[in-house]
């Protein structure tokens, strides 16, 4: 982790005034550091945009560190995301029970699969917390978070990879189209592959 300059918090605050001029409150914007900075640089830049209303404040410090987390989670009133990262039901537990994160980005492929992906869910509706899948992944993996987040009360928000091998893999494409997801109807995860597509893709 590292510290940050006052010049630089101040670059990254007028980054965050002059879009907030351009599109007014009709946008969300968020801000991720991808875990980079000290408690002390986060809960300053943390400060210095709070005016400005931001959508999230992702992984702020290093999503390992939970303690810090919760500490620029107490000092500010964005909402801190992280959750893409964890990998055991425990440490979703142990981020809530904390109160390190309002925003829980759970990656359905990496933390144990749908029936932790609900679990996870339970835990963080109950906390009053909400589930945003971390979805920059593999086209199964974000079919599986699709399903979850489907059936989750507290789903706030998904991401949207639209790499060509996802658009070609599955006989129906996942569709993405306006800001949403129209979500798969087939059985089990709602997709099929497309074995054509597959049969370019094997290694021996």
């Amino acid at each position: 982790p590292r510290d940050i300059t006052l010049p630089e918090i101040t670059y990254t605050e007028n980054i965050f005034k002059n879009i907030r001029a351009a599109v007014g409150n009709e946008l969300e914007v968020g801000l991720g550091t991808h875990g980079q900075l000290t408690t002390y640089s986060a809960i300053r830049v943390a400060k210095a945009i709070e005016p400005y209303q931001p959508f999230w404040f992702e992984e702020p410090v290093s999503p390992e560190n939970i303690d810090e987390m919760a500490r620029v989670a107490a000092h500010t009133s964005i909402p801190i995301a992280t959750g893409e990262r964890l990998a055991t039901i425990f440490q979703f537990s142990e981020l809530l029970r904390k109160q390190a994160a309002q925003i829980i980005q759970i990656d359905i492929g990496q933390a144990g699969g749908i029936l932790v992906g609900k679990k996870v869910a339970a835990m963080a509706e109950a906390s009053y917390a909400v589930i945003a899948p971390h979805m920059y992944c593999g086209p199964v993996a974000a079919a599986a978070a699709i399903q979850v987040a489907t059936c989750s009360p507290n789903f706030m928000i998904a991401e949207a990879n639209q790499g060509s091998l996802h658009k070609k893999i599955f006989k129906d494409p996942i569709v993405f189209e306006n800001g949403h997801i129209e979500i798969p109807t087939g059985p089990g995860l709602g997709v099929e592959f497309d074995p054509k597509v597959l049969e370019k893709h094997i290694v021996s």
